[in-house]
């Protein structure tokens, strides 16, 4: 450009010359003056094209290099490389030119640094999702997965981006609902039984990107394990609360049936049918009781009274109300103080604490044979007191253990209705023991007995 600009310069300087000779050789008669004409403007055409290619070369030199310092700069804009600035101390459209550049690419760092300031926000919220989200293009390429999605679908975290969702999800059902959103406008959702290292229930949602043709889907999974487990719990609950409470209702329905029908005029059957009455009703009152006391304890509703608590004192009266049923066994009752006797005391409320081991004692004595032994022990463990109710009973089978606390599970359902259990003994001890910031466990071998192990905040005092 630049050859062509000096060539230009010098051809239009020496046309100009030559017209001005032409011009003046016409116009003069003497050949001796137009001789010094021409001499004379030969002359001027040595100086003037030195000259002009002197200052075009600097005029040239002056455009060049902010010109070639743009094109770098953009080049480099053009790579993704911001933050480009020319410098020139130029005041003409060249000047102007660099200013215009420069506000330009200040305006394009602003820009891109929103969009990245954005881009990682997005990034963080979705990182700190509970739910996974996989965004899809229209190829069910993987553009972006969450970690809570790999975790869900077993996605190779290093590097699920860029391959097809069919390459690492081998489950048809979830393939189908990505295909189906993207066939659809409408958003697809899906409950699906996951069958992966665990069985586990989710909730997908997909739904298509807009635009034509579809340039993808995003897809968004709950994990409802739990909230299934739950509603299995809550029907299993509800069956086992109405079958419950059928039961002695049943009974007594049948007992005032009969002693309506005649049995009433019976001297010998009567007082038999009244003792059942009495004892169906008993049974019905405290399984209403223990509901009521298992619904306070769950709404947090129940309130506790927190003071220092001497063990021995609390462990001692609840010995005495279980001792006649024990004597009367014939079994070994008796109370285990911590080595040198020493005394004591957990932070406790004392009605909570005492239910914990009136449910414990009584499963002891009702579940250990004739001539059996129950006994109750504590000792201090860092900051806290274990208690534990010891028996030589029939014992619990391990496959049953783990479920023990939960609300109406029973391990030998007849024997304990017969024994004139509630089925929510268990269930109470442990929801009353962490209510007080404690816990329990259990240890059991079948057909030699079951220790129950509930520890409890020590009480500073001492």
């Amino acid at each position: 450009m630049f050859r062509r600009f000096f060539s230009t310069l010098v051809l239009s300087h020496l046309a100009i010359l030559a017209g001005l000779a032409l011009f003046l050789s016409l116009v003069t008669q003497d050949a001796e003056t137009r001789l010094r004409i021409v001499l004379l403007i030969g002359g001027a055409a040595g100086l003037v094209v030195p000259l002009s290619m002197l200052l075009s070369a600097r005029l040239v030199r002056h455009m060049r290099r902010p010109l070639r310092a743009l094109t770098g700069a953009a080049d480099k804009l053009g790579e993704g490389n911001g933050g480009q600035r020319v410098f020139s101390e130029a005041a003409d459209e060249i000047g102007e030119l660099v200013q215009s550049f420069n506000r330009m690419s200040e305006h394009l760092d602003a820009r891109i640094a929103r969009l990245e300031e954005d881009r990682q926000q997005l990034r963080t919220i979705l990182s700190g999702m509970v739910e996974g989200v996989v965004a899809l293009d229209s190829a069910q390429r993987i553009l972006y997965a969450n970690e809570r999605a790999t975790q869900l679908l077993g996605l190779p975290w290093q590097a699920p981006v860029g391959r097809r969702l069919w390459e690492v999800v081998r489950q048809r059902p979830l393939l189908d609902v990505v295909q189906r959103a993207l066939e659809s406008s409408e958003p697809q959702r899906e409950e699906l039984g996951w069958n992966g290292s665990s069985m586990r229930s989710l909730t997908i949602h997909a739904a298509r990107l807009p635009g034509l043709p579809p340039r993808g889907a995003v897809l968004v999974m709950h994990d409802t394990t739990e909230l299934r487990r739950l509603e299995r719990l809550r029907q299993e609950f509800v069956a086992n609360v109405s079958h419950e409470l059928k039961t002695p209702l049943s009974i007594i329905k049948a007992c005032v049936e009969t002693l309506l029908d005649g049995a009433m005029d019976d001297l010998a059957h009567r007082r038999q049918f009244l003792e059942q009455l009495d004892s169906q009703s008993n049974r019905l009152h405290a399984l209403i009781l223990d509901l009521l006391s298992l619904a306070r304890i769950e709404s947090g509703e129940e309130l506790f009274d927190f003071q220092p608590l001497l063990v021995r004192e609390i462990v001692q009266a609840c010995m005495e109300r279980h001792r006649p049923r024990a004597e009367s066994k014939g079994q070994i009752f008796e109370m285990v103080p911590p080595a040198g006797d020493e005394d004591l005391s957990v932070w406790a409320d004392e009605e909570a604490l005492e239910q914990i081991l009136d449910n414990l004692l009584d499963n002891a004595v009702k579940y250990t044979l004739q001539g059996g032994r129950v006994s109750v022990s504590w000792r201090r463990e860092g900051e806290q007191v274990c208690l534990e109710v010891a028996d030589t009973g029939i014992g619990i089978p391990d496959a049953d253990l783990p479920r023990i606390f939960e609300r109406f599970y029973r391990v030998d359902k007849a024997r304990s209705r017969e024994l004139g259990g509630t089925g929510l003994g268990l269930s109470i001890v442990k929801h009353l023991s962490q209510a007080m910031r404690g816990s329990v466990r259990a240890a059991s071998r079948l057909g030699q007995g079951t220790t129950f192990m509930v520890c409890l905040p020590q009480a500073a005092s001492s």
